[in-house]
């Protein structure tokens, strides 16, 4: 089930997404995640987001959108491979419009993923979006 997320939701969405990050992204170093994590709460006003729940009603992955783009998708690790992933971005594509992303190129797992349900990549920039040195991928749904 996919629903939007509310002002309430930000407390198990910021921990889906740490739990999600330090499995998937054991490229960053801790203070910049911790750097990161204390931001959320300001970021995740500025974008539509929408979660995945369980049976039980637990948040279990989100998807963040704006301006035609995925901005953030992340799944707790204890859901990864249970297709939640794929009905978030399947979501975005479909019923948001939303057809491009940023991916970090050290996270080949997410990189993999996005390029197996058709989405390219368009280009690279050498840092992220704070710029520290996190190469990102910009891809493109294209099927």
């Amino acid at each position: 089930m996919i629903i939007r997320a509310s002002s309430k939701d930000f407390d198990p969405i910021i921990d889906v997404w740490e739990a999600s990050v330090r499995k998937t992204h054991d490229f960053l170093h801790e203070d910049y995640m911790l750097e990161i994590k204390s931001l959320l709460p300001s970021i995740l006003p500025s974008v539509e987001l929408y979660v995945s729940k369980n049976e039980a009603g637990k948040i279990v992955g989100f998807l963040g959108v704006a301006n035609r783009k995925i901005e953030m998708l992340f799944v707790h690790p204890d859901f990864m491979g249970k297709g939640i992933g794929r009905a978030l971005a399947k979501f975005a594509i479909e019923k948001l419009n939303m057809y491009k992303v940023d991916v970090n190129e050290q996270n080949q797992q997410a990189v993999d993923f996005y390029k197996h349900i058709g989405f390219v990549t368009l280009g690279r920039s050498e840092v992220d979006g704070l710029g520290k040195p996190y190469p990102l991928l910009h891809m493109e749904y294209r099927r």
